[in-house]
């Protein structure tokens, strides 16, 4: 059986072969099980919300309860963190939450998980932040840089707190990916290793004699596996939420900036 790491590894699936980059150098060109993970949850979302759009009524059946749901839990998420400018920032916001518990959920079907992939959620984090510096310096100016001078603290502490705002706010893509990384590649290390239990302890009983004595093990280990997965997709459903929650918290700082500070 492969290691629970195995799962994680990237394989080539078309190789197009190699191009040079400059300042980069060589670089492969392949559709890997990554670019299909992603794909698979983007053409789901599309899917997914053209089957609860597609036939709106007043009565709304399954799909358009569940797509009206999420629509209706994002959009009022934007509005309490933002503000009246919410829905503005509402599209972004609900894409992001999507692909995201998109990528998680069907990593629970396939063998391969996007989100378990830190390039992936690094990608996520940076987008979100980059939108962010664009939006608060769009708004306001260099009147974006009074971010990291505190005007509640005391005067002497202004450079002190300011410049632990400042790297805060860097560190900011980088808390958003470790994050959505951290718990995805957790719990799939997790559930590799009570499912790898189950069939090692099973075989052991299959030997008979003593060996017997592995099978209550394996069913505990089962037990856990069951466990951990319905715990698992509560962690994909609140993973991709709660990296809403911050990219609302996050877009709230630079609109509302000069009414915070």
């Amino acid at each position: 059986m492969a290691d629970p790491i195995h799962q994680f590894q990237i394989v080539p699936l078309a190789d197009f072969g190699e191009i040079t980059l400059p300042l980069v150098g060589k670089v492969s060109l392949a559709f890997t099980n990554s670019h299909l993970a992603m794909t698979l949850a983007f053409g789901l979302v599309v899917i997914f919300l053209t089957l609860a759009t597609s036939r709106a009524q007043v009565v709304p059946g399954r799909m358009q309860a569940a797509g009206e749901t999420l629509f209706g839990m994002i959009d009022n998420l934007a509005q309490s963190i933002i503000g009246h400018d919410g829905r503005k920032y509402f599209p972004f916001v609900f894409t992001l939450f999507l692909l995201i518990l998109m990528m998680n959920v069907l990593g629970m079907f396939l063998t391969f998980t996007a989100t378990s992939q830190l390039a992936v959620t690094a990608t996520f984090g940076v987008l979100t932040f980059a939108l962010v510096v664009i939006i608060g310096i769009a708004k306001n100016g260099l009147g974006f840089f009074g971010l990291f001078w505190p005007t509640s603290a005391p005067l002497l502490l202004r450079p002190v707190v300011g410049l632990i705002e400042f790297f805060s706010f860097l560190l900011r893509p980088v808390t958003l990916a470790l994050r959505l990384f951290g718990n995805m590649l957790g719990g799939h290390v997790a559930l590799k290793i009570f499912a790898g239990f189950i069939v090692s302890l099973v075989g052991v009983a299959l030997a008979g004699g003593a060996g017997l004595f592995a099978l209550p093990v394996a069913a505990l280990s089962l037990g856990m596996v069951i466990a951990l997965t319905a715990l698992e997709f509560l962690v994909a459903f609140l993973q991709a939420f709660v990296f809403a929650v911050l990219a609302c918290i996050y877009l709230n700082d630079v609109v509302n900036l000069g009414h915070g500070h």
